[in-house]
């Protein structure tokens, strides 16, 4: 039987993240299926996706790549694409049913909250119930029908910006709805730079992406850190 909603979470490296998404995600949408598309972590992630009862999918690193493995093999009418490090709101389900209840909604995402960071990104989350190029992003966590993913060719599977090109392929054909109820997602990033510094570095990128600078010349100056090497596909359950 085909299940409602496959949600599909990337990994590299988060033991501390994971444990609190995939609780809350169980407790907000207890039948949904969850996919872990691991990109080589080398800290404990695995085991911890290993006991809890989800299809874990080891892959090439890269969020683009990681993201369409998962949507390949997820089984659900409705793809709910999450980041590790965030979590959805309590009425996740009944927000999810009310919106997808209209067949003419394709796609959408969650407005966006912070787990900190003052003022500056407070203001940068309320804008987050806008939809355009510079205020809708994968962290806020992208519904969309399996079969509308497929007409858009699904994921391009690069390192950066793949939510904004799967975005921008749906807005040519439909409406990108802005659901009524937050998401909240670490601001660990923002700690570490600066809110300021680093929201106007991500500005940055997004505008040499949009004038045509390839994603993979951008991941390495968004990501210093080195990625793990490639790794043959496998499953675990």
């Amino acid at each position: 039987m085909t299940r409602a909603i496959s949600v599909i979470i990337p990994t590299l490296n988060e033991a501390k993240q994971l444990p609190r998404t995939l609780a809350n995600v169980r407790a907000a949408l207890p039948d949904a299926e969850i996919i872990i598309a691991d990109g080589g972590s080398a800290d404990g992630t695995l085991h911890l996706a290993l006991p809890a009862g989800t299809l874990l999918l080891l892959t090439a690193p890269g969020r683009g790549q990681q993201l369409a493995t998962g949507a390949a093999l997820a089984q659900g009418r409705l793809l709910l694409f999450l980041h590790a490090d965030t979590t959805l709101p309590a009425n996740a389900a009944a927000v999810l049913s009310r919106a997808f209840a209209n067949d003419q909604t394709l796609i959408g995402s969650f407005r966006l909250r912070f787990d900190g960071g003052g003022w500056f990104l407070r203001a940068c989350a309320w804008f987050t119930r806008f939809d355009s190029v510079f205020t809708r992003f994968g962290d806020q966590g992208i519904v969309i029908r399996r079969d509308f993913y497929a007409t858009l060719g699904g994921f391009p599977q690069w390192p950066l910006f793949e939510d904004v090109e799967l975005l921008r392929r749906a807005r040519r054909l439909t409406r990108v709805h802005s659901f009524p109820a937050a998401v909240t997602t670490s601001a660990r990033r923002f700690h570490r730079q600066g809110p300021l510094r680093r929201q106007f570095r991500n500005a940055g990128l997004l505008l040499r992406f949009l004038f045509g600078t390839p994603p993979e010349q951008l991941s390495a100056e968004y990501r210093p850190e080195p990625v793990p090497p490639a790794r043959a596909r496998s499953l675990l359950s």
